[in-house]
């Protein structure tokens, strides 16, 4: 019965102890020893030894559990790094070629021959097409049988305008004869004249019967072939500079008072994803789009290599503003209060909310520049993460955990 004190009674009891030695423990003491005279002395005494010991020795408090770090998924964490980024309004617009001919058939005729193909390199004057027309051939030689008989018909009326004026001379003839063989001679070379005019325009139709590229360029299109009989203004060839390729795009009438040319123009296209273009701004439409009320831009290219072609599709912006800083993703910094945003850091192994100052802001590829507050290889949370506490400790995973503290 003794022995079941516990460590509150014996606390307790330890408080009694001026009042049990005093008031009942003589008497109690007395009555044990008269029931068990050696045995109540003995146990008697164990038991206030014990509760004394205990009363003088408080157990220690048990010191706090450490909170469980956090696990942190690479996807929550970004580094601070060192990237171009500007800011300016975003465009749209289709890549074209700015020197292009579309050859078109000048004449009536059958076809006789092709000599170029889509995709093949061209230059001035080359041979593309020949075209048969046999009425050609004989109104030339018509021309040209006229021009000689007008030659003749010439020579004949200067002859006698010549023969005319020395029989006036002469006083054998009078001087109207004069005044007609000079008339002649003014008709004969008005029909020379016409003759050879017609020799030149049949010429000229032979000459439309061979079709030549009028620049040099590389064949984007043939629309005829071998056996085709086509008719004046029939469209046979596309001809295009890759060198003179341009960008023909839109920018929102409300960005006008910041686009101006000479500006510098960063692009994609959808043939080389990933692969940035640059350009330049040479004209702006003076007239915005009566539906869009968008205004149209054109950039020259230099298309080094060929590798733009015309008709693809071209996203990007003019940079208004650029430079090279402390980028991070939008989503790693909380902009609620503008006045001081601020990151949440990984530091000695637990989260760290810094005040930073932001700069340019890229919505395009929802990026934003640090200027102060962060410096470069600093890892800072995003997404969901942003919501841990301010000094909680945190493991990240994928990189053996490397927000630990360092020794």
């Amino acid at each position: 019965m003794f022995q079941r004190f516990t460590t509150a009674a014996a606390c307790r009891l330890k408080a009694e102890t001026t009042l049990i030695n005093r008031k009942w423990l003589p008497a109690f003491a007395g009555r044990l020893r008269e029931a068990f005279p050696r045995v109540a002395t003995i146990a008697l005494c164990a038991t206030l030894l014990a509760a004394t010991a205990a009363c003088k020795k408080d157990p220690p408090p048990a010191a706090p559990a450490a909170p469980a770090a956090v696990q942190v998924g690479p996807e929550n964490v970004v580094a601070v790094t060192m990237q171009d980024i500007s800011t300016g309004p975003l465009i749209s617009g289709t890549l074209a070629a700015e020197k292009d001919a579309r050859v078109r058939a000048e004449v009536s005729g059958s076809i006789l021959q092709v000599t170029a193909a889509e995709g093949q390199n061209v230059r001035r004057g080359a041979l593309l097409a020949r075209i048969e027309d046999q009425a050609l051939g004989d109104a030339y030689k018509s021309a040209q049988s006229a021009v000689k008989s007008a030659e003749q018909a010439l020579g004949v009326a200067e002859r006698e305008a010549a023969r005319t004026e020395s029989l006036v001379k002469g006083g054998a003839l009078a001087e109207r004869e004069l005044d007609v063989a000079r008339n002649a001679v003014t008709a004969a070379q008005a029909q020379l004249e016409d003759a050879r005019s017609r020799v030149a325009a049949a010429g000229k139709q032979l000459a439309n019967l061979t079709i030549r590229s009028p620049l040099d360029g590389v064949v984007a299109k043939r629309l005829a072939n071998a056996g085709d009989v086509v008719a004046p203004g029939t469209e046979l060839y596309h001809v295009i500079d890759p060198r003179s390729m341009q960008l023909e795009a839109a920018v929102p009438s409300e960005a006008l008072s910041v686009i101006k040319a000479g500006l510098p123009v960063q692009f994609e296209v959808r043939g080389y994803p990933g692969q940035p273009f640059t350009g330049r701004i040479e004209r702006i439409s003076p007239a915005a789009d009566p539906v869009t009320r968008q205004v149209s831009i054109f950039v020259t290219i230099p298309n080094v290599g060929g590798r733009l072609v015309a008709g693809l599709f071209a996203e990007g912006r003019v940079s208004q503003q650029a430079r090279r800083a402390l980028v991070v993703p939008l989503t790693a910094v909380n902009t609620s209060d503008p006045k001081a945003p601020w990151v949440l850091r990984v530091a000695g192994g637990k989260a760290e909310r810094v005040t930073v100052a932001v700069g340019l802001r890229d919505d395009q590829t929802e990026r934003i520049e640090i200027s102060s507050g962060v410096k470069e290889g600093d890892r800072l949370l995003v997404g969901p993460a942003q919501a841990i506490t301010p000094g909680t400790p945190l493991e990240l995973q994928g990189a053996g955990n490397p927000a630990a503290p360092k020794s």
